[in-house]
């Protein structure tokens, strides 16, 4: 309570300005880093819900020992200041970006006769910078283009008009073979060569109507000329352009400087698609993911993303596409919810993006966690289930007793449709003490997923119980106890009936599905394992109140003596002959001698 009130007296020499505040430690290290309308309602927020907080923000008030605050003019500086200070810090319980590759652009160079060439370093040396460019393959398409249609120097002479005047050069082979107009002997003048980078340009901002007008003009014009050849280079570079914009124009060419954007929330990340659009164009895509750490909303989560791709591409846009209405307004920025129309096809455009990087992701994920997925079985799972993610890991749960006597249980997993069987555990049931499977679920339910959420090991993408509604309820408020939304069905013994969370009816699924088999495959091993555990519970009890009388044998022995003969009954009628086989001579004497005065005293 001490440092909740000492967290208290932090927050009242904070400002009702807008701003961004850095939580710092003792040893005047970055915690975190965020951003508010009002920085002291937003900082005294984290402690209005304290008992409620997750355990990582509970660290975190209680690990701040000073608060530091930059006031700012308004909202729109809060988040960009915000992002800069979480790049150059990475304070630990701030989101974590998974965008940290240094991705590629486009630079046409700082020189008399420039060049356009790819680069991953993006240097303040008077250069035009053209990306960055998150897929490789645009960035060459768009490379191959230009120099095909303007004829770009590529070589690294130092060329000026001194050096051409006087000779210092000869053509080489990139002139020969045609794609270069040879400056370095100046067979090209200097404004047709700037002439040409500055249409380079405008096809890499997406404005393809002046080049289109520009090529065709020049066409034209050596075709009244009667430079036949020289016309036909033109109508070829002019096929390669429009056949580039066939490719990229999407919606109508009107529409011009938009950023559009799309958000999901899945599990605990946060995905992103950007579109950047110019005359109609898709000139730039690209995917974030965001990891909170903390309680972030996913509308702060949103246009934190937002203004960190639009930092990341240079964007200057005043105008933004997005799917929902956010209760923040910006300077200079407006946002457009559109419901119909082009702008509505661009949205849903970059939500099929979207939905496209999603899958690519989770496929990525699964298979680095669990090798090659057996996607055609386990999508048709997925489908005929209704789940919400592809059930790569599977666990099931079964408790086995004798009317309610060495009550234990099993759990199961299934990894790529396969038994995974290190992964398989038992549990005796500790807090049923009588006949009740619901609680009995309830218990091993709960302890199984506590003990992986406390190891962080992984979870499973569905659980199946072996029993009816009642136990599927028992299990499911084991989950709702530890906050956990995984997908969970139970499978009924008598008419292999599946019941869902919710459903007062079974949930119908074909009886000669591939979906059904497997389920009942899992369902039957996990029955299995239950069974030979118990048993073997049983045998070992039975056993134990007999063997524990009998001096200098140990636990090893007996559970030899468990192994081979099954029961008390048939070891106590064995000849010694048959006990030496197994225990030796010394050990068999003992046993042979115990059972013979047992007998009679019975």
């Amino acid at each position: 309570m001490k440092q909740l009130e000492r967290f208290l007296n932090l927050c009242e020499n904070l400002p009702e300005k807008p701003g961004v505040y850095k939580f710092i430690d003792i040893n005047n290290c970055v915690l975190y880093v965020g951003k508010a309308k009002n920085l002291k309602k937003r900082v005294r927020s984290y402690i209005t819900n304290f008992d409620k907080s997750n355990t990582k923000l509970k660290l975190l008030v209680s690990k701040t020992y000073h608060i530091e605050y930059i006031i700012v003019k308004n909202e729109t500086d809060a988040f960009l200041l915000e992002n800069n200070l979480i790049k150059s810090i990475k304070p630990r319980y701030n989101v974590l970006l998974k965008d940290d590759k240094t991705y590629p652009w486009i630079k046409i160079t700082n020189e008399e006769y420039p060049r356009i060439l790819k680069t991953r370093q993006y240097v303040n040396d008077g250069s035009k910078y053209f990306g960055p460019y998150p897929s490789i393959s645009l960035l060459y398409t768009l490379l191959e283009l230009l120099h095909k249609i303007f004829n770009i120097r590529t070589c690294k002479l130092k060329l000026n008009e001194d050096s051409i005047l006087n000779n210092k050069f000869k053509v080489c082979l990139e002139y020969h073979i045609g794609n270069c107009k040879g400056p370095c002997v100046n067979l090209i003048s200097y404004f047709d060569y700037q002439q040409r980078i500055q249409y380079a340009e405008k096809v890499l901002k997406g404005n393809l109507k002046d080049v289109s007008e520009y090529l065709t003009k020049k066409m034209y014009e050596h075709s009244d000329k009667l430079e036949f050849e020289l016309a036909n280079e033109y109508k070829q570079k002019l096929e390669l352009l429009q056949n580039y914009q066939s490719r990229s124009v999407v919606v109508n060419p009107k529409l011009s400087d938009l950023d559009v954007f799309t958000a999901k929330q899945k599990e605990n990340k946060v995905f992103i698609n950007y579109l950047k659009i110019n005359h109609g164009s898709v000139v730039q895509s690209y995917n974030l993911v965001l990891q909170p750490q903390l309680d972030e909303s996913f509308e702060d989560l949103f246009l934190f993303g937002i203004f960190h791709i639009r930092e990341l591409f240079h964007s200057n846009s005043s105008e933004i596409i997005v799917p929902l209405k956010f209760n923040s307004s910006f300077d200079n920025i407006k946002f457009f919810y559109p419901k119909s129309g082009d702008k509505l096809k661009l949205l849903k455009l970059s939500l099929t993006n979207l939905d496209t990087y999603i899958h690519q992701f989770t496929m990525n994920q699964l298979k680095a966690n669990y090798g090659n997925v057996n996607t055609r079985l386990l999508e048709k799972v997925k489908s005929d289930l209704q789940l919400r993610e592809l059930p790569v890991r599977i666990e099931c749960f079964d408790i086995s007793h004798i009317q309610g006597k060495y009550t234990v249980a099993s759990c199961v997993v299934f990894v790529n449709a396969k038994p995974s069987k290190n992964d398989y555990r038992h549990y005796i049931i500790k807090t049923v003490t009588h006949i009740d499977d619901f609680s009995s679920i309830y218990e091993v339910v709960y302890r199984r997923f506590k003990r992986l959420l406390e190891e962080q090991k992984p979870l499973p993408h569905l659980i199946i119980i072996d029993g009816g509604k009642g136990q599927l309820s028992s299990a499911l408020k084991a989950l709702n106890d530890l906050n956990l939304n995984i997908d969970i069905i139970s499978i009924a013994k008598k008419l292999e009936e599946i019941y869902k969370p919710g459903d007062s009816f079974p949930f119908f699924v074909d009886k000669r599905s591939e979906t059904l088999k497997l389920i009942q495959r899992i369902r039957n091993e996990a029955h299995r394992f239950a069974v030979s555990f118990h048993r073997n519970m049983h045998l070992k009890n039975s056993f134990h109140s007999v063997l524990d009388f009998i001096p200098n044998i140990g636990e090893k022995t007996k559970l030899k003596l468990l192994q081979h003969f099954q029961s008390v009954d048939i070891l106590s009628s064995v000849n010694i002959e048959d006990l030496e086989k197994i225990v030796g001579r010394n050990k068999a004497k003992i046993i042979f001698e115990f059972f013979r005065f047992y007998k009679s005293i019975e």
